[in-house]
């Protein structure tokens, strides 16, 4: 391998992940899923993406996306629980209905700004999530960060950031 094939090597990340959202139009069973996977890149390789986890559907109702309403209000709460590292969405202040607070705010906006935009089937790293957060922090004049935006994973997945 050549010196710049090497700067070119994907960087192993434990603290980055991918959320991959497969709508119940591209589901086997008709329902909406959002799997956690571990962040590759390009078209051909995330078909063989590992599948780390699935984030748990809620028991009083299931995700969606495309539109505002109570699917994507989970999907939200779901997705920034845990990219946040909060915990479960119900007891982490982000529970649709119930919390009106900042992480409800945020959970409102994140619904509004991301989850609205996106198709049937869509994939977003755990990365431009947190760098989401803190852009909504600083909007908003929050200074009170979650703890998990302090130590971002590079933006730049790879080697030798300055190739790039």
């Amino acid at each position: 391998m050549g010196a710049d094939e090497a700067r070119k090597q994907l960087r192993p990340s434990s603290d980055d992940w991918t959320y991959h959202g497969i709508g119940p139009l591209a589901s086997a069973d008709g329902q909406a899923h959002i799997l956690v996977e571990q962040t590759v890149f390009g078209p051909a390789e995330r078909n063989d993406a590992l599948v780390l986890r699935e984030l748990p559907t809620p028991s009083y109702g299931g995700y969606a996306w495309g539109y505002n309403g109570g699917g994507p209000a989970r999907a939200a709460a779901a997705i920034l629980a845990d990219a946040l590292e909060l915990g479960d969405p119900e007891s982490s202040g982000l529970q649709p209905g119930r919390s009106v607070d900042g992480l409800g705010r945020l959970r409102r906006d994140f619904c509004w700004d991301v989850l609205t935009q996106v198709a049937v089937e869509w994939r977003l790293r755990r990365g431009a999530i947190l760098r989401w957060v803190l852009g909504w922090y600083a909007e908003n004049g929050i200074s009170d960060v979650p703890v998990a935006t302090m130590n971002l994973p590079s933006a730049v997945p790879f080697i030798d950031d300055d190739v790039y």
